[in-house]
């Protein structure tokens, strides 16, 4: 490839030469991570193609497999006959062009919203990678094309609605194939943030239209594509969320004048699962140090009044989030798989020569993935709510004002009562998203071909809206929290200043909380003083929106010593 040539124009299916990228992800069929997809889908990393001679011949040997066929006479459903429940139609050779054509004319029966661009970008690389195998007898062309769109910043538009993710994401990815290949005037592309037919954007491309051959409609239409790059985008923020919202916790302790003696080691140690234990070896490590906690260090272990132990959402914190932390995990898992799979009907083996009528395309996996993730998500909300409550009632707080107020000498301040409100709105919505889906709605669609289907774009979707509704979560538990340090600072050390207290992991988070609400630290004042200082939707929206970015307040919370969940729970204790 020649270096100056764009990464549009490059010939199709060519070995890849050194990307301009420095950060290329290259694709080869196999091994392609979560962070991998979410740099490509999200941060438009550049896409290259694996310089592997064996990829790249055993694509060119599945697709003369399935033309040698076609060419015999041979009965191959989707290329010599209809589709699904009209497999029984035969078609005639020069019929087939046609049949592929007419698979996108009649597919194209989306409803509602529009995915968003970063999505689609996953899915367009995970339908790439999914060709990569070789076993899907299409032309090298197409999955050029599909790299050539990415890296020109090219996403059609497709619809939110329409996938029951049975034969695959039939509808959704009817228009990211009608795109590439300019079917017609009414498939939308964004170009650089530019509306246009997707006929225009070839043309800017300098790209010829392309007309389907047999089977590359259904090798292209057929895929659990769409609803797992969905799917691996909620993992990803999951992940970052769940990381956060300890943080989060963290903050609450310290609030509280908690313990740390419910993270010993020892406890853990005698109940190993896998959560539990990196969750408690995690809070020591945030906790470490903390002129706020009551440190088990023999010093102050027990209070000299109170409770002798925390109250469970305190002192039940690893065992209760573990599990969470392992069903985030074996989600991934999950994920991962179906990313690196082939997922069409029929597969093609060049090697055996033999044409291989399956059901990869049926994403229960996935399905499964996304509702057990939304159940988890559900459970990390109810238990930051609970921690809410906790910190505003003098009665479990000890010694913080009612509401956390912070001029208690005003007394028509009523501090973050309201805040609560809006927090306890949102956590029954998580609660009640975390039912699933995939076991109740059969709709034998399709003459009763597909009369079993996963429902993995539904419960994809429902997802991708529950780490919205729990980002606004966890962007009002870290002011709950950074309003409780502050005004515990002041009990313990006659200041508001909880930058001066806090445990070292803690204090870089509670610098981004400060910048991004434009707060900056006082001794002489908590974050919240007089109720009419500001309206504080406009500090959850600040948070709220460094979070959907991976901000400040991501990165104080992932960057130090000791690994994070986003990189891994179960390798931080392999380690």
């Amino acid at each position: 490839m020649n270096a100056t040539c764009p990464a549009y124009l490059v010939p199709e299916i060519a070995p890849d030469a050194p990307a301009n990228d420095p950060g290329a992800v290259s694709i080869r069929g196999t091994g392609l991570s979560i962070d991998e997809l979410i740099r490509v889908a999200r941060d438009h990393r550049q896409v290259v193609l694996s310089q592997e001679s064996a990829l790249h011949d055993r694509i060119q040997r599945s697709y003369a497999e399935l033309q040698g066929a076609v060419a015999r006479g041979e009965t191959i459903y989707g290329v010599t006959t209809g589709f699904g429940g009209m497999a029984n139609v035969l078609i005639t050779p020069r019929e087939s062009e046609e049949l592929q054509d007419n698979m996108l004319w009649y597919h194209k029966a989306g409803a509602g919203g529009r995915l968003p661009g970063a999505d689609v970008r996953a899915a367009m690389l995970l339908r790439a990678n999914s060709h990569l195998r070789g076993a899907s007898g299409l032309r090298p062309e197409l999955i050029q094309r599909l790299l050539t769109f990415l890296n020109a910043g090219v996403t059609p538009h497709v619809p939110d609605l329409g996938s029951i993710g049975a034969s695959g994401d039939l509808i959704p990815l009817t228009y990211i194939t009608g795109s590439l290949i300019g079917h017609e005037a009414a498939y939308q592309v964004d170009f650089d943030g530019q509306s246009m037919d997707a006929r225009e954007a070839l043309r800017r491309l300098r790209l010829p239209h392309l007309r389907l051959e047999p089977k590359e409609a259904l090798a292209m239409l057929n895929g659990t594509s769409v609803c797992t790059a969905i799917a691996a985008g909620c993992v990803h923020e999951a992940r970052v969320l769940l990381e956060v919202a300890m943080h989060a916790h963290a903050l609450m302790l310290q609030g509280l004048h908690a313990t740390d003696l419910s993270f010993a080691a020892f406890i853990h140690d005698h109940k190993p699962h896998v959560g539990q234990v990196w969750v408690a070896k995690r809070m020591r490590e945030m906790l470490q140090g903390s002129a706020l906690i009551r440190s088990a260090d023999g010093q102050r272990r027990n209070p000299a009044k109170g409770l002798v132990q925390d109250r469970y959402s305190l002192r039940c914190l690893p065992q209760y989030l573990g599990p969470i932390v392992d069903g985030i995990d074996r989600a991934a898992a999950q994920i991962e798989v179906e990313m690196n799979s082939a997922t069409d009907n029929p597969l093609i083996d060049p090697d055996s020569h033999g044409i291989f009528y399956g059901g990869n395309f049926l994403a229960q996996y996935t399905g499964v993935a996304m509702d057990s993730l939304r159940y988890c998500l559900g459970l990390l909300a109810k238990h930051l709510d609970v921690q809410i409550a906790q910190l505003v009632a003098p009665e479990f707080n000890n010694g913080l004002p009612a509401s956390l107020v912070g001029n208690s000498a005003r007394r028509v301040n009523m501090g973050m009562k309201g805040l609560q409100i809006s927090a306890n709105s949102i956590a029954p919505l998580l609660c009640f998203m975390g039912n699933s889906l995939v076991d109740r709605y059969p709709t034998h669609a399709e003459q009763f071909n597909q009369n079993i289907n996963s429902q993995a774009f539904g419960s994809a979707n429902l997802a991708r809206q529950s780490i919205d509704l729990l980002r606004q979560h966890v962007s009002i538990s870290l002011l709950f929290g950074l309003q409780a340090v502050d005004l515990r600072s002041h009990a313990i050390a006659g200041h508001y200043d909880a930058g001066q207290l806090l445990s070292p992991a803690l204090v870089p988070l509670y610098a981004a909380l400060r910048k991004v609400t434009k707060t900056p630290a006082s001794e002489a004042r908590p974050w919240l003083w007089d109720d009419n200082e500001r309206p504080m939707d406009g500090a959850v929206a600040a948070i709220c929106a460094d979070l959907a970015s991976n901000g400040q307040i991501v990165q104080a919370g992932t960057t130090r010593a000791g690994r994070s969940l986003v990189e891994g729970a179960h390798a931080s204790l392999d380690a």
